[in-house]
């Protein structure tokens, strides 16, 4: 079960965070730039070699650190082909350092195209006679504004060790536009932790956790903490944390009292870590390892994990 090899990670390194990779091309240092640039001209190509070079090189700096990672698709995509092609490599690269990947595609379709886009990512797309795997990942994120229609084709591959992550109370500010909407005599991101619930049936590791999880803002600690409470046997997924507000007195919430049930994430703070310190961005992997390390030992203060 997926969410027991997280867990398990989490528990080896004491510290249950996941770093964003969320490349924004005015935030990577200028020297990885021009370096790209010098190759591939400034074009989308340029760009797309500036994003794996940064990307890898934070995979490099915190392998021994943070356990996980997510990958920011919509980053890599607003490059075109040229940002799908690197996107590739670096699932590779951190599986490869033993990352937990989780890739934030934060979107759901009907069930054909979800079946395509379950198998690119857990099963294979098969070309004759061949099996490729494109976007070879432990977790997908998405969400369930379909219904099971679109979730379904991803779930039935967590039987076979890979997770499902459901968008149900996100971190941005106009969220509650939707997902606070009264639905009968439920809120609807209440609706999601739900069917979360519902279509987890046989789905549960053996800390107890469903493979089906759910993600829950940091942003909003008394919902995370009544939604720990109701939903006890769904992992959670924090996200929030640092550039978005929420700090570890928040987040403290999403842990059961083992210090399991939840993984923290950070990007920008992490990523971009070096611009805080008001350098070049010559040492950002340095800048980048020690926010990370300050985010674990932040969490450290208020979840134990055992």
């Amino acid at each position: 079960m997926s969410i027991d090899v997280l867990q398990e990670k989490i528990r080896k390194m004491k510290n249950p965070s996941m770093v964003g990779l969320d490349p924004i091309l005015e935030l990577i240092p200028e020297h990885i730039k021009q370096a790209a640039y010098s190759q591939h001209g400034q074009t989308l190509k340029g760009a797309a070699e500036a994003y794996k070079i940064f990307c890898c090189g934070i995979l490099d700096a915190l392998q021994e650190t943070v356990p996980s990672v997510k990958i920011q698709t919509g980053c890599f995509q607003a490059l075109g082909f040229e940002g799908v092609r690197v996107m590739e490599d670096v699932i590779a690269y951190a599986k490869d350092k033993g990352y937990y990947v989780l890739m934030d595609t934060m979107r759901g379709d009907i069930d054909c195209t979800a079946q395509a886009l379950a198998e690119s990512y857990f099963g294979g797309v098969k070309v004759g006679e061949n099996t490729y795997m494109p976007y070879a990942c432990d977790a997908v994120m998405t969400n369930a504004y379909l219904g099971s229609d679109g979730i379904m084709p991803f779930t039935k591959f967590c039987a076979q060790g890979k997770n499902v992550f459901l968008l149900a109370k996100t971190s941005n500010k106009s969220s509650r536009e939707v997902q606070d909407i009264l639905s009968g005599d439920r809120i609807v991101y209440q609706v999601i932790l739900d069917l979360a619930m519902r279509w987890s049936t046989d789905l549960f590791g053996k800390f107890g956790y469903s493979e089906i999880a759910v993600a829950v803002s940091g942003c909003h600690p008394r919902v995370l903490q009544e939604m720990r409470r109701k939903y006890d046997r769904l992992f959670f997924l924090v996200p929030g944390y640092g550039a978005q507000g929420a700090n570890a007195r928040d987040v403290q919430y999403a842990f059961d009292k083992f210090g399991y049930g939840a993984v923290v994430c950070a990007g920008r703070s992490i990523l971009y870590a070096y611009k805080k310190a008001g350098n070049d961005g010559r040492e950002y992997q340095k800048h980048a390892l020690e926010a990370a390390e300050r985010m674990k030992k932040n969490l450290s203060g208020f979840v134990t994990v055992l």
